[in-house]
């Protein structure tokens, strides 16, 4: 049928698309609720440019119940919704040691050979990895779970560092918050930058994270109270502003300088050079959540020598400044916080070797 004209002021009703883009997030015993909710509030919330639903948001499992760690939840949608899926979502799971059925395997599996476009949010990397996806690729999770999913999928590369890796048509995500960026980066691969900021500002939230920005991660002390190295470790964090080059180092604990780099390795397992800048970070870390001090004085206290210097090591190992990890994590409330922003800090300078975005995808709206 031709278009029609606009006549007299009144214009066609635009079409719906044929075909809803399809996204199936799986329920299963032990889902993390909120890795559930995330994928489904985002996705729901997009209108492609006529103002149409852009995704059919479909939630399914291997049985009609599934039983989560304050809900019992009742699914909609049987597991062969995988078969027809445009892009399937595997929330996280609540306990590692969990079983999974092999039914669900078996039809993720199927999913992927036939492309079907599958995410994976926290823990839920754990259950993605069990189809064999990963195998071969990078990809991260929570960063608690990280050394356990590289432990138990040796042929995985593990980074903890990131908020979520993109391979195109699989990928995975750090935990429940860097969720939300990945579903929001899927929306910005389907529909554009537009229509992702406008489902950002809906839910009331900020525009996605970069992939390669870092985890909040809490740098913890090894637990090394018994070991050869134990008093060394401890009498560098008590140190820590002072010079601790190997030579001092090495002088303290009665060895050389290769001694004690060999045996700092086989027994800590890293240099002390990046054990020394770790604690350093740890130091800060604790500084900036625990006190009111200046960036400056928080920077001499770790041993920086400078802010400058704490500011550029920071950015790289947390992922953002100092400034901002203050505000997010201080413990003080003595003063009421301002307001806060919705915009979001960069990604670290170095973010190209950081950031695993493999493709740029394709999109599935309605350009308009």
């Amino acid at each position: 049928m031709a278009e029609k004209s606009i006549i007299a002021g009144i214009a066609p009703r635009p079409s719906r698309p044929e075909r809803q883009h399809l996204v199936a997030i799986v329920a299963f015993d032990g889902v993390v609720l909120g890795d559930l909710a995330a994928p489904c509030e985002v996705f729901a919330r997009v209108r492609d440019r006529d103002g149409h639903p852009a995704y059919d948001v479909r939630v399914c499992g291997v049985r009609s119940t599934a039983a989560s760690a304050h809900v019992n939840l009742t699914v909609r949608w049987p597991l062969t919704t995988l078969r027809k899926a445009d892009t399937i979502v595997v929330p996280g799971i609540d306990d590692l040691e969990r079983s999974i059925p092999e039914v669900l395997l078996t039809e993720l599996r199927r999913a992927i050979a036939r492309g079907a476009r599958v995410a994976s949010i926290c823990t839920g990397a754990f259950v993605l990895a069990r189809t064999g996806a990963l195998d071969g690729r990078i990809a991260t999770t929570h960063w608690r779970a990280a050394s356990e999913l590289a432990r138990r999928f040796p042929a995985i590369t593990v980074d903890p560092d990131v908020l979520y890796v993109d391979h195109g048509a699989v990928l995975t995500s750090a935990g429940a918050a860097a969720g939300l960026d990945l579903c929001l980066h899927l929306v910005r691969r389907d529909c554009g930058a537009e229509i992702a900021a406008q489902v950002a500002r809906a839910a009331v939230m900020p525009m996605e994270r970069a992939g390669g920005q870092a985890q909040f991660i809490v740098h913890e002390r090894p637990d090394l109270p018994h070991s050869t190295f134990g008093p060394l470790l401890i009498w560098i964090e008590q140190h820590l502003r002072n010079d601790l080059s190997l030579p001092v180092v090495a002088r303290h604990a009665a060895m050389s300088c290769r001694t004690l780099s060999r045996r700092f390795r086989e027994h800590v397992g890293m240099t002390p050079a990046a054990w020394i800048a770790r604690a350093r970070v740890r130091e800060a870390q604790r500084l900036l959540e625990t006190t009111k001090l200046s960036v400056e004085a928080v920077a001499e206290r770790a041993g920086y020598g400078s802010a400058t210097v704490l500011r550029d090591r920071f950015a790289v190992v947390v992922g953002v400044s100092p400034s901002t990890y203050r505000r997010s994590f201080s413990s003080l409330r003595a003063s009421a916080p301002a307001a806060p922003s919705t915009r979001v800090p960069g990604p670290p300078r170095h973010q190209s070797l950081r950031r695993h975005s493999m493709r740029a995808g394709t999109r599935h709206c309605k350009s308009g």
